[in-house]
């Protein structure tokens, strides 16, 4: 490859991080609106709920995908999270005990949380996302005699979240599939005898490409949970402010990386388009006496969300209001959508 090549293959995974990134705050910052708008108890069932969709959507086709379907479960499940999160830029710890104890840790820095948002995190959240995935694999597996053991929640202060999957010499029920032993403490890490991806299937591109799709999953899976739990007029609100401020908080960040600029209507409508190509989607852009108009003719983030409600577009329309502010002053942007809210969708900037 020539360095020409290398030089704009480098660009391309910059670009694509800066999505992970802008995506990545946004789900951190949905569940935080929950909290403070909605309050705990709404956040938990709303985690809960993403989580366990995720799951049932991910969790046995993941195993297959990383070669794990043949180990124990308690093995499996730990190495899925491992490996998983691992793609995704999560610092995470895997330490196997036995066939039927392994150990999962994840250090601080907390991805789901990062930086100040750990402080807004209540305790009961963050055990939602345990009972949402964790405590479900045995299930998923056909397995009840699997349970997750939870001995640190970062969010309470301890120095990580961490625990074990254990597989019992007996079914488990409901309450029994998660539970906790703060008594305990995860053995060391030893990165040497962890597992790890073939590098033949895993090549840098495809990493990378992981790496966007990683955090870009959890608001796929976040907005139609969001309506379906809230209604669509409250959920509309909730993914509307939280992009909007989300938008505004990194666009600067954003637009280093797309190599694109604060300043009117046109360069948000040049950042715009260069968004659109790092997620894939393809736009076209006319201009017409300083307005600009992006006409989007996919927005592959929720192409086969089969209930993705018209409201859940209210993400892109609070997010690229937030990040027109973040360009410019009185920089104008309307969404005009196809019936249902997908696409073709239309944006005039100006």
């Amino acid at each position: 490859m020539t360095a020409a090549a290398d030089s704009a293959q480098e660009a391309q995974w910059k670009r694509w991080r800066a999505v992970a990134d802008l995506y990545h705050a946004y789900f951190t910052g949905l569940i935080l609106t929950v909290v403070t708008r909605r309050g705990t108890a709404d956040a938990a069932e709303f985690v809960f709920r993403v989580f366990r969709r995720q799951q049932q959507e991910r969790f046995l086709p993941g195993l297959e995908k990383l070669g794990l379907s043949h180990l124990p479960p308690a093995v499996a499940a730990a190495q899925y999270h491992y490996l998983s999160n691992w793609l995704g830029g999560v610092h995470v710890e895997y330490m196997y005990e036995s066939d039927v104890k392994a150990w999962i840790r994840y250090p601080p820095p907390r991805w789901i949380w990062k930086g100040t948002a750990i402080c807004g995190v209540p305790g009961e959240v963050s055990r939602a996302m345990l009972r949402g995935w964790h405590a479900n694999n045995g299930v998923a597996l056909g397995d009840l005699h699997l349970g997750f053991v939870c001995t640190k929640q970062s969010v309470d202060g301890q120095d990580g979240l961490e625990g074990y999957y254990h597989q019992y010499d007996h079914p488990l029920e409901l309450d029994q599939r998660l539970v906790f032993a703060r008594h305990l403490e995860a053995p060391p890490f030893d990165a040497k005898t962890a597992p790890a991806l073939p590098v033949a299937s895993w090549p840098k591109p495809r990493l990378e490409k992981a790496y966007r799709n990683y955090a870009m999953e959890y608001v796929r899976t976040a907005a139609p949970v969001m309506v379906q739990l809230f209604g669509p007029e409250d959920a509309g609100y909730l993914l509307h402010l939280t992009g909007k401020l989300i938008g505004m908080q990194y666009f600067d960040e954003a637009a280093a990386a797309l190599a694109t600029s604060r300043g009117g209507a046109r360069e948000f409508a040049s950042f715009l388009n260069a968004l659109f190509a790092a997620q894939d989607d393809n736009a076209e852009m006319t201009q017409s006496e300083g307005t600009f108009e992006i006409r989007q003719q996919s927005w592959k983030l929720m192409d086969d969300v089969a209930d993705c409600h018209r409201a859940c577009a209210k993400v892109l329309e609070g997010l690229f209001e937030g990040l027109a502010a973040g360009c410019g002053r009185h920089i104008g942007i309307r969404m005009r959508p196809a019936a249902g809210g997908r696409p073709p969708l239309v944006w005039t900037i100006g």
